[in-house]
């Protein structure tokens, strides 16, 4: 049999080769384990030798695998800079960018900018998944996103994080609570007070955590949780329902500031603010696309800079 393979062939076979995994890499290239057993069998049969050995749970590429790899990577490489080339020459006027993002980002400040941008770029959808930072960070470094915007600056070496704009953690209250004719009370008041988390992985909680271990004392241990919830949406209804009370976004709360439904505090000698960074993996390049959304927002954040 000649041997002659599609490029859509050798993107699953370098997935495979990179993950070490079928059901990995069918996850990345968004196909049943089965397909791509299928097709890597397939191409091992055009070939007319194996392309990967098992070790277990792993499979690693064979002599003639690495072979193939090595060449696969240069072609998927070429048709790459082919795309660009002819996107730039007609203008980046369409297509989808992969955006992830925090909650507070995800939910309260890109999709007005998503609006925004498709102003000037109607042609372009945005698929955005929320998530926490943590859970962000591995899709972009998976390669599953290409732009995420997230609560807090990694220290992965692999993850550039650009500053986008500032934001305010304050106490939440609901508004028949004995605090809510309060501006501001200690950090000790907190320490018995039945408390709402964020779960683990979350940018908020993670600097509410570095804010508390700048003073003397014990930090969020010597809090009273009564629950660990996933959003900021879930925070604010079980404030609201009495649960508990919490530190939150400004930026999360401001139509129930408006209605009256519930009240903030500052807490005396803590200022608790942190930054949204605009996050990409530098071992990847991005697409001319999402380099266009990335420096819009750049620009937006440095228009509004507070």
């Amino acid at each position: 049999m000649k041997i002659d393979f599609d490029l859509r062939q050798l993107e699953i076979f370098c997935q495979v080769v990179r993950r070490q995994s079928f059901s990995e890499a069918a996850k990345a290239v968004h196909l049943a384990q089965a397909s791509v057993s299928e097709r890597i069998a397939g191409l091992e049969k055009m070939v007319g030798a194996p392309l990967f050995d098992r070790q277990g749970r792993r499979v690693v590429p064979t002599k003639t695998g690495e072979i193939l790899y090595a060449r696969a990577l240069r072609l998927l490489e070429m048709k790459q800079d082919t795309c660009e080339e002819l996107e730039s020459f007609l203008g980046i006027r369409r297509g989808e960018i992969l955006l992830g993002a925090s909650t507070i980002p995800g939910e309260y400040i890109l999709p007005g900018l998503i609006q925004l941008f498709r102003k000037s770029y109607p042609g372009v959808s945005l698929q955005m998944k929320i998530g926490d930072t943590e859970a962000i960070t591995a899709r972009i470094l998976e390669g599953e996103l290409e732009l995420g915007v997230v609560g807090s600056k990694s220290k992965l070496k692999n993850l550039a994080c650009q500053e986008l704009w500032e934001d305010e953690l304050v106490v939440i209250v609901p508004v028949s609570h004995r605090w809510s004719g309060k501006k501001s009370l200690r950090l000790e008041d907190l320490r018995g007070e039945p408390f709402i988390l964020r779960e683990s992985g979350s940018g908020t909680l993670k600097i509410l955590e570095d804010h508390l271990q700048k003073l003397p004392g014990p930090g969020l241990g010597n809090f009273n949780p009564v629950a660990i919830l996933g959003s900021s949406t879930a925070v604010k209804e079980g404030v609201k329902a009495g649960l508990g009370v919490s530190i939150i976004s400004s930026r999360a709360i401001k139509t129930e500031l408006e209605s009256g439904i519930l009240k903030t505090l500052k807490l005396e000698g803590l200022s608790i603010r942190r930054r949204f960074y605009l996050a990409r993996d530098r071992q990847r390049t991005l697409s001319p696309l999402a380099k266009t959304f990335a420096r819009f927002l750049l620009e937006q954040a440095k228009e509004h800079k507070t």
